[in-house]
């Protein structure tokens, strides 16, 4: 019989290191996540050779009491929670009492703290778990953990470590993240000692948005915000002109905390469904704050996974909200036919300039912070104090620091604009660059900032089309809409291009109509309108087709016998786990067997969902997509006004069921460009 062996505790932290610590990056998670803890608002990150060589963490919190610092190194030792009942009720991001211990039990840790009421500092070393020194030093308030040669003791674990400069992406990544998680918070980052991410810490998500995805993002943005009891969500909605091509750009914050959901990823992507094409995803910035006892993130110690109770229920809040403030917007796209004039230059990922110089965390001035954030007419404006206090910090700093209270104003500039700002005027370049860039508008000649459509061009409205070398985009909510009755009698339909597409005249804009995609989109409507109505018909099939079931699809079937209804099967118990389908979907496009119910149920039985299954939509979009009229096929002027008073009836007239575009718009100022009338 074999020996049962009680491990040791360097054993026992090792093996625990493996889930916490995977990569330098899920050291500096750790390590960030425990200075916002302890309530600091500049957080200073730096790493060498992609943090496997070097870690530092500097921030401007509470600090470690000297009589705890040796307790915060021990397993399962925490101030965040003091016992399970606590964990119905986190508010911080850490709580688990494991990081600490497991990154000293595989790297060389120096710790450097100080609480606001001590007038000395505890500098603290530990080795693979083993204290080494203890001295009292000075130092600032805060915290400083500098993690050395990470791995150094566990080997096997280092050679699966991808090269320095993977390895540093993922960390740069992770402090994206974390910045947008907490934009009320300053972050710098370094890496090999050049300064790579810098953020004010002005509250502001869309500056930091900026900073990170340029200007061209920045300005494709909307404000989302849906409260009920018991959650709020805030942030940003990408127009669908900006999708993508994967889930990287779905980013979700649960109280605070970035997560990854494959059931809010699933919400959202059906909230866009209508707008987007096959394969393609929105790019969004959600923050959720949900009642504590209503999630469980005790699930993994990485904390990147949550459980939301009523799963049906919060999938389907998340998608109709999403779905709402999207309909909420008029999004057609506009053509732009203007020649590149001057190329901006390219927005670097890490927020453009790689040399500014930003201050360290620890300056009074800067914490201060008493003219990062502008007022609604994009002045500075301070935070607290006095008027005579603020100009006196100011006068002093710009004195003392003149290039980063510079970095400071530019910065202001910058993100005054990419709020809209009735003063910016949609304004998003800092002073020196948009020097040269105001006065005379070559398009409209007048005095102004240049990134306007001419007469479709308003006050706030950023990076809009008709911006020089801009790419095309979709334009934003009207006061009165294109696509709406009031509009139509402005209409004037001036005819059939190609037998494809229709040439509308409306005010200043020419519209273009594909009738394949408008007829394609009045009858998947009709069509899925009938399968919500249950009005779907059936065909009897004799002899009636036999399918056996297990046990987990037999459930599944069960559950949901009367969607099956709705869409025209008529399905009996057969006795054991087999069923017989005496009569299958009359309409349906492309029914082959039991192809389709076998599609069907395993989307059921494997997704949340309320509304029909993909399955069902996409059959339901071919049936309308192979009735419709098509390209190369006349269509009468009364035909035309027929289908373009069923268009205006939708919900979402914009695009067809595969997520291409109805129609398309070109602004007077655009032709008048190209036959050089405005130069």
């Amino acid at each position: 019989m074999a020996k049962i062996n009680i491990l040791d505790n360097q054993t026992i932290d090792k093996i625990a290191a493996g889930e916490v610590v995977e990569r330098p990056a899920s050291v500096v998670k750790e390590l960030v996540e425990n200075a916002i803890d302890a309530g600091a608002d500049a957080v200073t990150v730096e790493i060498r050779d992609g943090g496997t060589s070097l870690i530092r963490v500097t921030d401007n919190g509470d600090g470690i009491e000297k009589s705890q610092v040796e307790n915060a190194f021990l397993r399962h030792a925490t101030s965040k929670i003091s016992s399970a009942d606590d964990l119905t009720r986190l508010v911080s991001l850490g709580f688990r009492g494991e990081a600490l211990a497991s990154i000293a039990a595989v790297a060389q840790v120096e710790l450097i703290t100080k609480t606001p009421e001590e007038l000395t500092g505890i500098r603290y070393l530990i080795e693979g778990g083993v204290e080494k020194e203890r001295d009292e030093i000075g130092a600032p308030g805060g915290t400083t953990l500098l993690v050395r040669n990470l791995f150094y003791n566990t080997p096997p674990r280092k050679k699966f470590l991808k090269q320095p400069r993977t390895e540093g992406s993922y960390v740069a990544d992770l402090m994206e993240h974390m910045a947008m998680s907490n934009p009320q918070v300053s972050f710098k980052f370094l890496l090999n000692g050049q300064n790579k991410f810098y953020t004010t810490g002005s509250g502001d998500l869309r500056e930091i948005v900026y900073r990170i995805y340029g200007k061209d993002i920045a300005g494709a943005l909307t404000d989302f915000r849906f409260e009920q009891e018991g959650m709020t969500v805030t942030g940003l909605l990408g127009k669908p002109v900006i999708n993508r091509s994967n889930r990287s750009y779905e980013i979700f914050y649960i109280n605070g905390r970035y997560i990854r959901s494959t059931l809010i990823s699933k919400a959202v992507e059906e909230g866009y469904r209508e707008y987007l094409m096959q394969h393609k995803f929105p790019f969004c910035i959600l923050h959720f704050q949900i009642d504590t006892e209503k999630i469980d993130v005790n699930v993994h110690p990485s904390k990147m996974e949550v459980r939301i109770a009523d799963g049906p229920v919060f999938y389907e809040t998340v998608r109709e909200a999403v779905e709402k403030a999207l309909r909420e917007k008029e999004m057609i796209p506009e053509v732009i036919l203007s020649d590149p004039e001057k190329k901006e230059p390219k927005a670097a990922k890490s927020g453009g300039r790689a040399k500014e110089t930003a201050p360290e965390p620890f300056e009074e001035r800067r914490i201060a912070r008493s003219f990062q954030k502008p007022d609604v007419h994009g002045a500075e404006m301070p935070l607290s104090g006095q008027p005579e206090q603020t100009a006196s910090i100011r006068a002093i700093y710009e004195k003392s620091r003149p290039a980063e209270a510079n970095v400071l104003r530019q910065t202001t500039a910058c993100y005054a604009g990419a709020r809209g700002n009735t003063a910016a005027e949609g304004n998003l370049f800092p002073p020196e660059e948009h020097a040269g860039k105001t006065g005379k508008d070559e398009t409209s000649g007048k005095t102004g900032d240049i990134g306007k459509t001419g007469d479709a061009g308003k006050a706030g409205d950023i990076g809009k089309a008709g911006d020089a070398g801009q790419k095309p985009e979709q334009m934003t909510m009207f006061d009165d809409k294109i696509l709406s009755e009031k509009a139509k009698e402005r209409y004037e339909i001036i005819g059939q291009l190609f037998e494809t597409y229709w040439l509308i005249s409306y005010q200043d804009k020419l519209l273009i109509v594909d009738q394949h995609a408008a007829h394609e989109k009045v009858r998947y409507e009709r069509l899925m309108r009938h399968f919500r109505e249950k009005e779907a018909a059936s065909q009897n099939i004799n002899p009636p087709m036999i399918v056996t079931l297990n046990n987990q699809e037999k459930e599944c079937l069960l559950s949901h016998m009367e969607d099956f209804a709705a869409l025209g099967f008529v399905i009996e118990e057969f006795g054991g786990n087999d069923y017989a389908i005496r009569g299958v979907p009359l309409d349906l496009y492309g029914y082959t067997g039991g192809t389709f119910f076998y599609e069907i149920l395993d989307e059921l039985g494997a997704d949340v969902m309320t509304g029909p299954p993909e399955s069902v939509r996409s059959r339901i979009a071919t049936m309308a997509c192979k009735a419709s009229v098509r390209g190369n096929m006349h269509m009468s002027r009364q035909e035309m006004e027929a289908l373009i008073d069923e268009l205006l009836t939708l919900d979402n007239p914009y695009n067809c069921p595969h997520g291409r575009p109805t129609l398309i718009s070109m602004s007077k100022q655009e032709l008048e460009k190209k036959f050089k009338r405005i130069v």
